[in-house]
């Protein structure tokens, strides 16, 4: 084979190859792409646990709120759990007087949960006409 010939040919095969610098420009590309995937799952995991405690704790509020307004006598401050089936949860209410209107009692119900380390306490208020 002529000389010149296997120049050319010697010259091809390495045309078809990556060079080192656009391997590690690929891999970078990669890296931040996966980086920023990475990051949207973690954040929809957090979203979908804040959204279960919400969920939860709005539940617990209203159904405890409906049992403190059903019951006259029980329009008092106190502090409790919802039992063995949710042992994270549990509740504190506050009983105070409308400063404007005496006929009034502002009730704080605030649920929290035990095993979160932020945005665990959710809070609701009542004002209900005393008898």
């Amino acid at each position: 084979m002529p000389r010149s010939r296997l120049l050319k040919n010697a010259h091809l095969l390495r045309s078809y190859g990556f060079t080192l610098l656009e391997v590690m420009i690929a891999m970078a590309i990669l890296a931040i792409g996966l980086v920023a995937v990475y990051q949207s799952q973690s954040q929809s995991v957090s979203m979908a646990g804040d959204s279960r405690f919400l969920t939860t704790a709005s539940l617990f509020a209203q159904s405890r709120m409906a049992e403190i307004d059903a019951d006259p006598g029980a329009v008092v401050s106190g502090s409790g759990d919802f039992g063995e089936d949710f042992p994270d949860y549990g509740w504190q209410a506050e009983v105070g007087d409308v400063e404007d209107n005496p006929l009034l009692k502002k009730i704080s119900l605030t649920v929290t949960n035990s095993r979160m380390t932020t945005r665990n306490a959710y809070k609701l208020v009542l004002y209900k006409a005393v008898p």
